[in-house]
């Protein structure tokens, strides 16, 4: 049996706008310190154009951010523990994805070469870039017509305009100097765990299975990824970025290395500290969040990613595909089981769409001439005010109707050409009533996923939401509730990617036998449950029609 306060691992989870550190009791999963640190240049909104659906991110607010928020954290945790820094036995990294970047031959992302260092193409393209959805569109055009394997049929049928090889697609047509520079192509979760250890160079970095397989078109049937005849097709700079690659790929648990004298300096660890192959946060999250087979893991923040697990085919027979999915990947979230994943484009992104709808008076009329506003504060109150108005309001069949596509649709079946839309608005709707049919209509896209889940043969027995809006919104979570008909159980835990991320750390370090045997001691557990409402599951199906049919009829017009 493990000993407290003798062996400590470390969870690095980089989200969409800071990388968030925890140090984890590898005995009992207590939090022994922690540090979130905001990407400064990604804070001031450099290389984006919302607009253009542009959002790229410097490799220097990974690198930068990562020092400071683990250094912050040892700080936290030394405290009360000053000789914490020499228990640290491994460090576990998860990324948003897919989130890749071009790099030259040695593996370095060409925004950190000098001639490159404010182009945005050669910098990490994050995963709610929607610029290459030609790209992507072409990709599945390519795939079902010619003549071959159909290289999206482990993906649910649909390469997304999110992913690894339309970013690239796109990135290197537009921009000649980048693409004759690029050697290779790397996913940040994969990424910053090689510059940890030293392993940059594309002959040597261990490359994420969860990554490769979910986004990159990697899988064991095809021996790798697919053939050049392939991307020749598309363009032949893509076929040289795929052999680049090698054709293996790496779960979890396994070890990418040990920390380099450098890295360990900076981040004050042992050079013995091992370092995890990295992987997407969703995954490593869902693992912090129970996984189990039959339980399907809700990660709830700016988007949403759903993910489950199931067994392996028995010998001889064929994998079953479901149609609509992001992937089915064989060890994407635990090793020798399936690792099955879902999304939402937006969920809470949507929320703060309509908050900063509200706030533009203020940023643009009140803020210039009220000295000492604090317009942080307010924003951080007008979603809390407008969820509690909301939670006054009964749901009726006739209410406001709203389609949760506003940052497109990732599932069933991703279409980024998608846009939202909201019907039934009167003279006399107002703010706490449109902000009910978000939460409805991110609810309702979370039911057309359960069914898609269902409809291809997966069984869902429970469902664990975690992440920040999962944690504080009881609203929502009780909105999902009645419209899925199902309880939805919240995780006890603020940090589900960090326990996560300690479980792998964890195993890796050799504390724990198998990923399974680690969860179950340092699992957070239930916080609350939400059931449904019989009268209002009622009303809600009602809605749920009107939902499908709105839909339908947006994606008729826009197709």
């Amino acid at each position: 049996m493990i000993k407290s306060d003798e062996n400590y691992v470390i969870g690095a989870d980089f989200g969409s706008d800071s990388v968030r550190v925890v140090i984890i009791d590898a005995a009992n999963g207590n939090v022994a310190g922690q540090q979130v640190v905001y990407y400064p240049r990604w804070k001031k909104g450099m290389y984006c154009i919302p607009k253009e659906n542009q959002f790229r991110q410097h490799p220097l607010d990974y690198t930068e951010s990562l020092v400071e928020a683990v250094t912050g954290a040892l700080k936290d945790a030394g405290k009360s523990n000053p000789s914490i820094g020499r228990k640290i036995r491994a460090i576990s990294v998860d990324t948003t994805g897919s989130t890749p970047v071009l790099t030259d031959r040695s593996g370095t992302p060409l925004s950190l070469l000098p001639e490159f260092a404010e182009d945005p193409d050669a910098m990490f393209i994050l995963w709610k870039d929607h610029t290459a959805i030609k790209e992507a569109e072409e990709i599945n055009v390519l795939s079902r017509t010619w003549g071959g394997t159909d290289f999206t049929k482990y993906m649910g049928g649909v390469y997304s305009s999110e992913w690894f090889w339309a970013k690239l697609l796109h990135t290197i047509r537009k921009n000649a100097a980048v693409s004759k520079a690029a050697y290779t192509g790397v996913e940040h979760c994969d990424w910053i765990t090689a510059v940890m250890t030293g392993t940059t160079n594309p002959d040597v970095i261990k490359r994420s299975r969860c990554a490769a397989g979910h986004k990159i078109m990697w899988h064991q049937e095809w021996g790798g990824y697919p053939p050049r005849a392939f991307f020749d097709k598309l363009d032949p700079k893509l076929s040289d970025i795929r052999d680049s690659l090698g054709t293996q790929t790496w779960t979890t648990e396994v070890s990418a290395g040990t920390l380099t004298p450098e890295w360990a300096d900076k981040l004050g660890l042992s050079e013995s500290v091992i370092v995890c192959v990295g992987a997407y946060d969703a995954h490593i999250g869902a693992v912090g969040g129970d996984a189990a087979p039959g339980t399907l893991v809700k990660s709830i923040g700016t988007s949403t990613c759903d993910v489950i697990i199931g067994p392996r085919p028995a010998a001889g027979q064929k994998e079953n595909l479901i149609r609509g999915i992001c992937g089915q990947v064989d060890g994407s979230v635990v090793a020798d089981w399936i690792g099955y994943e879902a999304g939402q484009s937006a969920y809470g992104d949507y929320y703060a769409w309509f908050r900063n709808i509200l706030m533009w008076p203020v940023h643009n009329l009140v803020a210039s001439e009220a000295e000492g506003l604090d317009i942080e504060k307010i924003e951080k109150s007008i979603l809390r005010a407008l969820e509690a108005a909301a939670s006054k309001i009964e749901p009726v069949d006739s209410a406001v109707l709203a389609l949760d596509w506003v940052n497109g649709r990732r599932t069933p079946f991703a279409n980024q050409n998608l846009s939202a839309a909201i019907t039934g608005i009167t003279l006399g709707t107002d703010a706490p009533a449109m902000m009910r049919a978000l939460y409805e209509s991110t609810a309702f896209g979370a039911r057309s996923i359960i069914e898609c889940f269902e409809e291809g043969g997966l069984k869902i027995e429970k469902i664990m939401a975690i992440g920040g809006v999962a944690r504080k919104s009881k609203l929502g979570m009780q909105i999902l509730a009645d419209v899925t008909n199902r309880e939805i159980h919240v995780t006890a835990g603020d940090q589900s990617c960090a326990i996560g991320g300690a479980v792998f750390a964890a195993t890796a370090a050799g504390l724990y036998p198998d990923i399974f045997s680690a969860q179950r001691a340092l699992s957070a557990g239930t916080e609350r449950t939400h059931k449904p409402d019989p009268q209002k599951v009622a009303i809600y199906n009602k809605l749920y029609v009107k939902y499908r049919k709105l839909g339908k009829f947006i994606e008729g017009e826009t197709n």
